[in-house]
């Protein structure tokens, strides 16, 4: 782990501050008219989601933090968990449901994910960023209703609810973007 100054904080880095590990969200470098410059960052408690508006000036020193990155293959879920197994050495791994949280409705069996990691301890889970579902029901379209954009709803086979455009029937397949939880296109 390297020790970066604090005007060299950018988004995207995860630093150890305070004795927890932060998400750096966004930055602006200030330069005052009067008084030394400084960097002001906005960081996200990656354990606990707390958000922290800090100053750190040129002469001060953290400690950026190097994440394992772990391939991951969903197995099953269990009543409180969510299980997964190391692609590599096979071994599982149980993970809280809401760890995921309300993504965890994306998840399919053998779906592969990456799994982010500071030593042994699970930071985060990426998922694929656009997933091909179908769609068990759909609105019928209103006669007239093509003329301007219009969307309806319907619910994937995972139990989401998505607006589609009213061309898309009960039964296609479409692409579904999993960070917005928005329609793409079909698939």
């Amino acid at each position: 782990m390297a020790k970066i100054s604090g005007v060299d904080i950018k988004p995207g880095l995860m630093i150890e501050y305070d004795g927890s590990l932060w998400a750096v969200v966004k930055t602006v470098k200030v330069k005052p008219g009067k008084g030394p410059a400084y960097n002001q960052a906005e960081l996200k408690n990656v354990m606990d989601g707390r958000k922290l508006n800090n100053r750190f000036s040129t002469d001060e020193k953290v400690e950026e933090i190097k994440l394992d990155y772990k391939d991951v293959s969903f197995l099953y879920a269990q009543e409180d968990a969510l299980v997964f197994m190391d692609t590599t050495s096979y071994e599982q791994i149980e993970l809280p449901n809401d760890f995921v949280g309300e993504r965890a409705a994306f998840l399919k069996d053998g779906m592969e994910v990456t799994l982010r990691m500071h030593g042994d301890r699970p930071i985060s889970i990426s998922l694929p960023e656009q997933i091909v579902l179908e769609i068990t029901e759909a609105d019928p379209v209103i006669k007239g209703q093509t003329a301007s954009s219009s969307y309806k709803n319907a619910v994937l086979e995972n139990g989401l609810k998505i607006l589609v455009p009213p061309f898309i029937a009960t039964g296609e397949k479409i692409l579904v973007d999993t960070t917005e939880v928005t329609y793409i296109r079909r698939a």
